[in-house]
């Protein structure tokens, strides 16, 4: 989301959420939770409001979050990578320069001593705990992204320490998310579940768009997910049964997969399709009905909006590629 945002020019957020979190971890080693409250809020107790049945029935209604407290590893990842993009984008005179150092060494040392550990993954399964393919991707991005900023500050000792636990996460995940039988790396370590979040792989560099493994990753995913268009985040049982709806982001992630492999026109009759999906302010909820194309779950939802900016992104950028290559023959 930072991402997104930041490349768009709001770098003033980009700035204002680091702040909230150095605010937030007065003791550098102290773990990150995946959710705070507004006012920076560290208990975010679940209740249920057996009182009141939801919109058209769809309940249950709960304050607060129980999720809250879950382990999720994938926030190292994404933390790390708003705080490398930011020292680039600023240099390192960036405020809070020896804060965000600080953090940086915190976030190493809590994922090397727990990325072979379980967690509830980013869709916050409340069941057991599983070694989940994008979790371990968003740690080897911790440790890169940490690597990165080592570098840019010239701190040798420790990308020479460092380099060896990315390197290990790497063939761990090369090791174990792949499944030779469904021709795809899948939602957990062993399983044959695929999982739209797998899609992310690229974008956070831990596999090139045109390694075979990935490819056939994007070609399963759109076999096994995709329905009229729009993609589930993934088929299995999860704590509310079998997904019955799209997850609205996810199709914006598949756009972005076929983009990145290469099958812009494909990727491009779907996003055009997707577009058609919104309402008449051109907004999207969280969730899409696959029959009746009715938006669903939260709404508006950031996550899916930021998503489609970041196709249109991708799209605008190839449109003025190849303006430019055609000028050039003329």
């Amino acid at each position: 989301v930072i991402k997104v945002v930041s490349e768009l020019g709001h770098k003033n957020i980009a700035r204002r959420y680091l702040q909230f979190i150095i605010d937030l971890i007065p003791d550098k080693a102290e773990k990150l939770q995946i959710m705070y409250g507004i006012n920076k809020e560290k208990k975010l107790t679940e209740e249920t409001l057996e009182h009141l049945a939801g919109y058209k029935g769809s309940k249950p209604v709960r304050v607060g979050n129980a999720a809250y407290h879950q382990k999720q590893n994938d926030i190292y990842g994404i933390l790390m990578d708003v705080i490398y993009e930011q020292m680039v984008k600023f240099s390192v005179d960036i405020d809070n320069g020896e804060d965000l150092w600080a953090i940086t060494k915190g976030i190493v040392w809590i994922v090397s001593n727990n990325w072979k550990d379980a967690d509830k993954g980013i869709w916050e399964f409340r069941t057991e705990d599983r070694h989940f393919t994008f979790s371990k991707v968003l740690c080897w991005t911790a440790l890169d992204r940490a690597i990165k900023v080592a570098e840019m500050l010239g701190k040798k000792h420790k990308i020479e320490k460092w380099e060896p636990i990315r390197a290990e996460i790497w063939q761990d995940i090369y090791d174990n998310a792949w499944n030779e039988e469904v021709g795809a790396y899948t939602q957990s370590y062993g399983s044959k579940e695929l999982d739209a979040s797998v899609l992310l792989m690229e974008s956070y560099g831990c596999v090139n768009a045109k390694d075979e493994r990935y490819v056939s990753t994007v070609h399963a995913i759109g076999k096994e997910l995709s329905n009229d268009g729009l993609l589930y985040r993934y088929k299995n049982e999860d704590d509310f049964g079998l997904p019955s709806s799209s997850f609205t982001v996810c199709t914006f992630w598949y756009i972005n997969s076929m983009f990145k492999i290469g099958e812009h026109a494909k990727a491009l009759e779907y996003f055009e399709r997707l577009l058609g999906y919104s309402n008449h302010l051109g907004l999207f909820s969280e969730d899409i009905d696959f029959k009746t194309k009715r938006l669903l779950g939260n709404f508006p939802q950031a996550y899916s909006h930021l998503a489609l900016i970041e196709c249109a992104i991708n799209f605008s950028k190839k449109e003025s590629e190849d303006e430019m290559l055609e000028n050039l023959r003329y």
